[in-house]
């Protein structure tokens, strides 16, 4: 469960180095010179934001450059907004990033899905308001930072336009997404239980709770021009998740499919589809000189550090390369920081598993092995308040036996009605016969019982007599089998293993 938990809060944090893994600190492109400035942000926890600003050497002398923010994944950095910059410098659009509070260089201990990282990009636009470089400020999101771009845009009207690649719609539907495409082999009730744990283990370590990054809730009051993009092939934040915020979204909106999974590199056409919508909008003065806005040709050389530049001052080399090539190349030196998918298998692994067996020897009773595929045939065991989730091993293991006595009392009720049938239909064959006495043997069974079938009983009476003894009797109990992990951890073996038996059916 603690894996699960830091799946959320503590993914692997992005390495780089700034000095090669960032665009240099000055570079040619496109026929005009570009710097990148380093600063730092404090949020209003106290962290301290790693910070990048990429914008014209010569600025412009008739108004301040608008800016687009860069808001990275989960498991990314600063470094991820190269290609952005590649793309949208050219336009006099200026790029703002940083890493996130728990991600890259900056601070902070934990990630929280946008709802720390949205305070993070309320501090950086205060920044850029404050430095009075910037006219219209942009957002620019992908997947954890297209939620935090849509959660602050919906506060901040000021805002001029968003572009959201594969945002999730609603955090808790994404988990119980993941726990089916990742084929981890729960019961219903399981999952939930397990979404309750980890919320409470959440808000204790990361003080947010994963029920509140609903986007779709942030959709219905966000008027924002807003671009949405998500990946066809995306098996980790499913195209539907844009789907339902475009549906919801209240502002003007257009959203683009595109081939690919949810790491994938960006297509180009879709690069030029959000060049296009950010010129539109942000309105940006005309490039000073002989490019043109969308001029197919494009070169790209760093400063001090290309084999192709002779001199600072010399005129760009004839070698001329597009957009697609100037980012291939970015791509080269750093590619795209990954979201880490949880791998995940139905078949058997060495990890820990779970096992039930009852007190009077049964694995489990005959009636009870059906299809596993049918989730309408799990007991649920609802927890509707908070203090009630257990906060340990023990308390975890207690909750757990609570359901599956829960599960044998509803058993049991089932049993004693059985049983009451086969009387009532004893008693009527016994005054139908006045004549020939009933043979034990030729009783038939009394139906799907507790019963250890080896020592049963040799009338139906007493079949029936000891079924409710023995159900009364018997007592689950939860074997976890220790094989790769130390852990003592109930639950740990519930997310790594299909139930050996089928306990938590009910006919």
């Amino acid at each position: 469960m603690e894996q699960l938990v830091n799946f959320i809060i503590r993914p692997p944090r992005a390495e780089y180095n700034p000095e090669h893994d960032l665009l240099e600190q000055e570079f040619l492109l496109k026929g005009r010179w570009y710097q990148r400035k380093d600063l730092e942000v404090k949020n209003s926890r106290g962290d301290t934001l790693k910070c990048s600003h990429y914008l014209p050497v010569q600025p412009s002398q008739d108004r301040p450059l608008p800016c687009v923010v860069y808001c990275h994944g989960n498991s990314g950095c600063r470094a991820d907004a190269s290609e952005a910059a590649i793309v949208l410098l050219p336009s006099n659009i200026t790029i703002f990033t940083l890493d996130f509070s728990g991600s890259g260089l900056s601070g902070g201990e934990y990630v929280t899905l946008g709802s720390n990282e949205k305070d993070d990009l309320k501090a950086v636009v205060e920044y850029l308001r404050t430095d009075g470089n910037v006219s219209l400020i942009g957002l620019w999101g992908r997947s954890m930072g297209a939620v935090t771009s849509l959660m602050y845009g919906a506060e901040d009207p000021s805002i001029a336009a968003m572009v959201l690649d594969s945002p999730f719609s609603d955090l808790v539907d994404l988990m119980m997404e993941l726990v089916d495409t990742y084929k981890f082999p729960l019961p219903k009730f399981t999952i939930k239980f397990a979404i309750q744990y980890m919320r409470r283990a959440v808000q204790k370590k990361a003080k947010f709770d994963i029920t509140d990054l609903n986007t779709i809730n942030v959709a219905k009051s966000c008027f924002v021009p807003v671009l949405l993009g998500h990946a066809i092939d995306d098996d980790f934040i499913h195209p539907h998740h844009s789907e339902r915020i475009y549906e919801a979204y209240v502002g003007d909106k257009n959203i683009i499919k595109f081939e690919g999974d949810h790491n994938s590199p960006r297509p180009q056409f879709y690069f030029d589809s959000i060049n296009i919508f950010f010129h539109n909008v942000l309105q940006p003065p005309e490039v000073a000189g002989p490019t043109r806005l969308f001029d197919p040709l494009d070169d790209y050389f760093a400063k001090g550090s290309w084999n192709t530049m002779k001199e600072v001052n010399s005129p760009p080399s004839s070698a001329q390369k597009t957009t697609s090539d100037a980012i291939n190349e970015v791509r080269m030196k750093r590619p795209m920081s990954r979201t880490e998918e949880k791998e995940g298998s139905s078949s058997s692994s060495s990890c820990d598993m779970i096992s039930f067996d009852l007190s009077n020897g049964d694995q489990y009773p005959p009636h009870l092995a059906v299809a596993l595929d049918d989730d309408d045939q799990y007991v649920e065991f609802q927890v509707e308040d908070l203090v009630d989730f257990p906060s340990n091993a023990e308390e975890e293991e207690m909750m757990l036996m609570e359901a599956v006595m829960k599960s044998l009392e509803a058993e049991e009720t089932h049993q004693n009605k059985e049983s009451s049938r086969e009387k009532e239909s004893n008693a009527a064959a016994a005054a139908a016969s006045t004549t020939e006495p009933t043979h034990p043997e030729t009783d038939s069974a009394s139906g799907p019982t507790l019963i250890n079938h080896h020592d049963a009983p040799s009338s139906s009476s007493e079949a029936n007599d000891e079924a409710i003894d023995l159900s009364a009797r018997t007592k689950a109990t939860v074997t976890v089998v220790g094989r790769r992990s130390t852990s003592g951890n109930v639950l740990d073996g519930l997310l790594r293993r299909r139930w050996d038996l089928n306990f938590f059916k009910s006919r």
